[in-house]
């Protein structure tokens, strides 16, 4: 075995459940929709972009075929980076220490990933702070998050029905990831003030919208 390219780590049951969630395609799909709701049409194409909590690198692809062409991905999990074979360069590092300089970026990206934060709302507050450090002047932060809607309520309370979830695959991946989450997933889900308090602390609110269980958060540095 070479010692300097050791073996990639097996996913963890949260990782494989995100996996078989939806198809690449699918969740292309979804980001690019995403992107252009929160005005990614209007950046400059060559702008600094950053993925955090990018994952398997979909929304890298979505950010690729959008035409942007210095696009980059941080993710804590070795396994899922590994999926990606993008151009972007990844790196395994966690957002509340980001691997980069200061103003050095124009804009940094999460879809769905700060409420596995364990901390709430201290370690927000510090991604928060490090993102506006890595961010240039008028810099852009945008976010996409599961948020307590009585839609989301809803599709836990039918991901709690067993039969439902033999019958759907999505729907289990998705009970199977909320289980493995719990603790920090609800705990984001129950400080909605708190979240959004801490986002304007550091950025200027230019979107920020609720609709069908996701918060949905763009603003500059201030």
């Amino acid at each position: 075995m070479n010692a300097a390219n050791p073996p990639t780590p097996e996913p963890t049951a949260w990782e494989k459940a995100y996996l078989r969630f939806e198809t690449p395609g699918q969740e292309i799909a979804k980001f690019i929709s995403r992107l252009r709701l929160l005005g990614a049409d209007s950046w400059p194409r060559d702008a600094e972009l950053v993925e955090i909590f990018c994952g398997r690198g979909n929304g890298l692809i979505a950010l690729e075929q959008l035409g942007f062409t210095r696009v980059e991905g941080v993710d804590l999990s070795p396994a899922l980076l590994a999926q990606y074979t993008g151009k972007a360069r990844t790196v395994a590092a966690d957002c509340r220490r980001l691997p980069f300089a200061d103003a050095s970026r124009d804009i940094l990206i999460v879809q769905g990933g700060l409420h596995h934060l364990p901390e709430i709302p201290g370690d927000l507050e510090t991604t928060a702070a490090e993102t506006a450090r890595v961010l240039r002047a008028g810099g852009r932060f945008m976010i996409v998050e599961p948020w307590d809607t009585p839609f989301l309520r809803f599709v836990h309370a039918v991901s709690n029905m067993g039969l439902a979830r033999k019958l759907w695959d999505k729907l289990d991946a998705f009970a199977v990831m909320t289980e493995h989450e719990a603790t920090t997933y609800f705990n984001w889900l129950g400080r909605p003030e708190e979240i959004l308090a801490v986002l304007r602390r550091h950025f200027e609110a230019e979107h920020c919208s609720v609709r069908w269980g996701k918060l949905r958060f763009l603003g500059r540095r201030r």
